[in-house]
C-alpha cells in the first residue's frame, strides 16, 4: 500500500526532479504546506507572510523504498543547515523541514537527524512537524525541470544536483536522470 512523504528544502523543482526518479516513487507533485492561510498558491507563498514552504509531496511503497533512505536522499539535495534558505532563495517558504504523516515517520525523521548531525559541521536546522493541508502548486510547477531543462535555474542549478544524486543512488533509480 502506498504512504506519502513530504519535504520541504527550497525550491521544490529539484527535489521533485530527483525523488521522481526514485524506484518505488509512484507519484511527486510539488506544494505547500505548513502555513495558516486557505488555498496558498505560488503568489501567495512568495510573499512569505502565509507560512507556507515548498514542499513535494510523494506516493511511495514502502516495500520497494524506505521512509529513511528517502531522508537520507533529500538530504543530499539540500542544505540542512541553512535557515531559510536554500543558494540564492532566501525566505521561509525554502526551509528544511520534514512533514511527518504518522508517529512512525516522525520517530524516524527524529532518529535520522540525530545520527545524520555527525555528517554535518553545522546544527541540523530541518524542522519537524505533522503533516497538514497539502495544496498542490499550480500546473506549471509540477514536473518543471522536465519540461524545462534549458531555462537557466535548471540547466545551471538543478542538472548538476540531479547528476550527483544519479551517480550516488544510481541502483536505486528507475532510469538515469534525465539531465
Amino acid at each position: 500500500m502506498a504512504q506519502l512523504a513530504t519535504f520541504a528544502g527550497g525550491c521544490f523543482w529539484c527535489i521533485e526532479a530527483a525523488l521522481a526518479q526514485v524506484r518505488g516513487v509512484s507519484q511527486v507533485v510539488s506544494g505547500y504546506m505548513g502555513g495558516t492561510s486557505a488555498n496558498a498558491n505560488y503568489r501567495a507563498v512568495c510573499t512569505g507572510t502565509t507560512g507556507h514552504a515548498e514542499v513535494v509531496q510523494l506516493s511511495y511503497d514502502p516495500a520497494q523504498v524506505s521512509f529513511e533512505l528517502l531522508l537520507e536522499m533529500f538530504f543530499q539535495l539540500h542544505d540542512p543547515t541553512t535557515l531559510n534558505r536554500q543558494g540564492n532563495d532566501v525566505g521561509t517558504q525554502y526551509r528544511s523541514e520534514i512533514f511527518a504523516h504518522d508517529e512512525a515517520q516522525l520517530e524516524t525523521a527524529r532518529q535520522f537527524i540525530s545520527s545524520a548531525q555527525a555528517d554535518f559541521n553545522a546544527p541540523i536546522v530541518t524542522a519537524i512537524s505533522r503533516a497538514s493541508t497539502f495544496y498542490p502548486a499550480e500546473a506549471y510547477h509540477q514536473d518543471y525541470f522536465n519540461q524545462n531543462p534549458q531555462q537557466s535555474y535548471c540547466a545551471y542549478l538543478i542538472a548538476p544536483k540531479l547528476a550527483k544524486f544519479s551517480e550516488s543512488y544510481a541502483p536505486y533509480l528507475k532510469t538515469a536522470a534525465r539531465i
